[in-house]
């Protein structure tokens, strides 16, 4: 059997990556990462560090997009709404390159969702079809994700620098479009110029499209319109309360 984990370079998946490789032994493992061009190196530094110890193989890939360039040529803003940069930049090259180097009857797919997530299980157990899917992180130990970074500390490896910075999942360098207002006001405050690069890049795509459309949005009035990240940014400038803390997104990448 081939044992393929979707290594997305952050705890929960580097975590099932270690249990893989403790039952299977490294030889018939293999991590298997979707590179977006917009992940934060130090990502990188903890995905090599994991790798080196667990001593499996690992298959980085890219489609060569940005998420927001994958939009552009979708004519859309990727979004909560619109989220092509995980079908086009994450699903896709993943299921291409399972389809293209395994086969099904003789591979195990294994992905980062725990216990208390059934509804993406499900979810991910139908979309992998008919391939064979399975998720350590639903068996003892149950690990919360802060016990997964103490466990890698004390295996002497320090995790992704984004989770210190208070962010709840170490993806896109922050800067997840299927995030809400709380992340990207996070984003803002402790990571500036990722956020200016984010701005510039959704006004490009909004300028070419020549459309209203913007990764954020807010409900105002009982209706719901496009918040861009520009006119975000310059209300938080005015006042650093404008935001919605109850709007955290849905940073879901079934990948």
């Amino acid at each position: 059997m081939i044992h393929l984990v979707q290594f997305s370079t952050g705890v929960a998946s580097a975590e099932v990556a270690w249990r893989v490789v403790a039952e299977h032994g490294p030889d018939r493992v293999i991590c298997l990462t979707a590179d977006t061009k917009v992940e934060d190196p130090d990502n990188w530094r903890f995905g090599r560090e994991v790798i080196d110890r667990i001593g499996c193989r690992w298959e980085i890939i890219a489609d060569g997009r940005t998420p927001m360039q994958a939009g552009r040529d979708r004519k859309c803003v990727p979004s909560d709404r619109m989220d092509v940069c995980s079908q086009l930049l994450k699903r896709k090259i993943l299921n291409d390159w399972r389809n293209s180097n395994c086969d099904p009857d003789d591979t195990v797919t294994y992905l980062g969702f725990d216990w208390t997530e059934p509804h993406r299980i499900a979810n991910a157990t139908r979309m992998h079809a008919p391939w064979m899917t399975e998720f350590p992180l639903t068996r003892p130990p149950y690990l919360w994700k802060l016990q997964m970074m103490d466990l890698m500390r004390d295996r002497g490896i320090e995790p992704p620098a984004l989770y210190a910075e208070g962010f709840e999942h170490a993806n896109c360098g922050g800067g997840c479009v299927r995030k809400g207002q709380r992340e990207w006001n996070l984003l803002l405050q402790v990571r500036p110029h990722t956020y200016a690069y984010w701005e510039a890049e959704e006004e490009q795509t909004r300028a070419e499209l020549g459309k209203n459309v913007a990764i954020l949005k807010e409900k105002k009035g009982g209706k719901t319109r496009p918040l861009p990240l520009r006119e975000f940014r310059e209300r938080l400038e005015r006042d650093p309360t404008l935001f919605d803390p109850k709007d955290t997104g849905s940073c879901h990448c079934i990948g």
